[in-house]
């Protein structure tokens, strides 16, 4: 698996997308809490996935690669030909340190999102996925990344617990 790292493009463009999910709740859905769920837990997925299969050989690992891959791409590309700018890379995050029951959460959770995106209403598809690709790009970079992957990886661990205590 290639070598994961962020630009400040990339990051941008994470950003950017959240941000016009944040006009699009606030202007469209008339800030309805309940039009606003499947964005931020999506985002936070992204984030999960991206800090627990940074690296990894494996389908998450390689879905991740290709969305950071594309994300850099395109936020270089508009930070740097677009406006002029430059793009240095940003990473600073490292694989999170989940355990066997962590890392089953995330295979359950990426269950519930591929349903999701399988059987949701159209509207919710287009949040997951790109709340999904926000989190992936917003989540290596420096201060995201260590904010972010104490509680995910600890949530995700804790739930992992609870999991292989009831059926383990």
């Amino acid at each position: 698996m290639p070598y994961m790292a962020i630009n400040l493009g990339g990051v941008a463009l994470g950003v950017g997308i959240i941000l016009l999910f944040a006009m699009r709740w606030v202007l469209r859905e008339k800030r309805r809490l309940g039009a606003l769920v499947p964005f931020v837990l999506s985002v936070l997925y992204g984030m999960l996935a991206a800090l627990a299969a940074l690296g990894s050989v494996s389908a998450l690992g390689g879905i991740t690669w290709i969305a950071l891959w594309a994300g850099n791409v395109a936020g270089y590309a508009g930070l740097v030909w677009g406006v002029g700018g430059q793009a240095p890379d940003v990473t600073r995050a490292q694989q999170l340190v989940l355990t066997d029951g962590g890392y089953v959460i995330v295979f359950l959770i990426t269950l519930v999102l591929i349903g999701l995106l399988k059987w949701g209403p159209q509207q919710s598809k287009t949040k997951i996925l790109m709340g999904c690709c926000a989190g992936v790009l917003v989540a290596l970079s420096g201060n995201v990344a260590g904010v972010a992957a104490v509680p995910l990886g600890s949530g995700a661990n804790m739930a992992g617990i609870a999991f292989t205590g009831a059926f383990g």
